[in-house]
Order: C-alpha cells, then structure tokens, then sequence
C-alpha cells in the first residue's frame, strides 16, 4: 500500500500543477489595459462597468450595420481644475450617445456623439474582397470635454482589430483594449459587431474571439485534469487491494 499512495500523492502533486498551471493562463490571457506614458497624475474617478448599448446604421434597403458593445474612452489631457496631465476615464451611455454612418462596399462607418461630454467617436471598418474578411482599420476621436485646456484630437487609420468573416458577425464577451495613440485606448465589453451583409436587423452567425475561446477551454483542461486523478487514484487503490488480498492468500 505505500507504493499506491506515493502514486496517489504524485498524481495529486501533478494534478494541481496542472489546475494552478490552468488558473495562470486564464489571468495572462485577459488583455491588460495600456499604459500611459504620457500621464503625470492619478486617474480620475474610475466610472466602473459601461452599459451596453446597441447601434444600428440604415441605408436605403434597412439596416446595414448593426453593433452591440459597452465603450470606455481612455484620454490623456491637460486639465484646467488641476493644471497638469490627467488621464480621463468615461464611459458611453445610453440616453446621451447619438449614432449615425454610412455602408459602402469596401468600408463601414459608426459615428457616436455626445452632447454632454462633447464627444465624436468614429469606427471604420474596411473589407477585403478576396479573401471575404474585415477588420476595423480606423478609429478617431473629437473631443472637448469642460475641463481640457484644449481639445483633443486622435485619429489611427492603420488599425487591424475586431477581425471577422464576411457574412458573420464578430463576437467578445471578455474585455478587450483598442490602442488608438499614445492619447487615447477604448475599452469595449460584450462586443458584438456586423459591419457588413446585414440581413433582417439580425446578426449573422457568431466568430468568437480568441480570449472567449481561452475561457472555454480553462474548465476542460480542470475538469479533464480532475477526472485522471480520479482515475488513477482508483486504479492505485485496486492494485494496492489486490496485492494486499495476495498477501493474505499466501499466509
């Protein structure tokens, strides 16, 4: 029996390396919000969780753009009340974010405004005809909110984010970061998106994203890693009952 519970103990020392091993990868794969570096001073209040909110962009033959996401505008400012840089946190909400935009071809455009913050927020997200995929390939910002000594302005035309398959919308319910310039990131949460072939106000079949997947495989490995122990605990313990039962015969 003590060569059976040294296998039990070595099976549960290997069994829990792989749940810690399962529990680390988890944490590495979430996208970590960017660093600033052109912050000197605190954050300002974090406004917590967005609400998330669903746009729609119409033509002529109905809705041609359809996205369904929670936004966090992360900026860098020169600030009036403080007199320095500050990096602003503020989220989109509901009642006082206005949507508009435009479907080509090629390219689709969601334009949010705000009135009270003073905010214009564009997405273009362009499409490859041969190989049937799209990306979102720019994002700007306007802003000028009460406290900006001046008015901030970023724009990143060379972006490849939100990747997707024509036909299909792309879907993220884990937090992502949009790096737009050394001024400016967005945080989007439960991201939905179908920038092109809308068909009935509905969005096409699901892509998920990478980190979604991730997620998904966390409990299998766990649970696969907990039913070996099982397993060979079991086996142990009827291979140390069968000698023991041996032993006895043999007496």
């Amino acid at each position: 029996m003590t060569q059976a519970g040294g296998v039990q103990s070595w099976c549960l020392g290997v069994t829990l390396q792989l749940i810690i091993a399962a529990v680390l990868h988890q944490g590495f794969a979430t996208v970590a919000p960017p660093t600033t570096a052109h912050a000197t001073a605190s954050p300002h209040k974090d406004p917590g969780r967005p609400e998330k909110i669903n746009y729609f962009v119409n033509n002529t033959k109905g809705t041609c753009f359809m996205a369904s996401m929670g936004i966090q505008l992360n900026v860098t400012f020169s600030s009036i009340s403080q007199n320095k840089t500050v990096h602003g946190v503020m989220n989109l909400k509901p009642n006082f974010t206005k949507s508009s935009g435009s479907c080509h071809a090629t390219n689709a455009t969601l334009q949010l405004t705000t009135d009270v913050e003073k905010s214009n927020l564009t997405f273009v997200f362009s499409l490859n005809t041969t190989s049937s995929k799209y990306h979102l390939s720019e994002v700007s910002l306007s802003a000028a909110w009460p406290d900006m000594k001046e008015p901030v302005s970023a724009v990143n035309s060379s972006l490849d984010y939100l990747r997707g398959t024509l036909g299909y919308s792309y879907m993220c319910r884990e937090e992502q970061t949009l790096n737009v310039a050394p001024d400016l990131s967005i945080n989007i949460f439960q991201v939905q998106v179908q920038p092109f072939n809308v068909t009935g106000d509905q969005f096409g079949a699901a892509e998920e994203c990478q980190l979604d997947e991730d997620d998904m495989l966390i409990p299998i490995i766990v649970g696969a890693a907990l039913a070996g122990l099982v397993l060979i605990v079991l086996l142990a313990y009827l291979i140390g009952r069968k000698r023991s039962h041996a032993g006895y015969q043999t007496i």
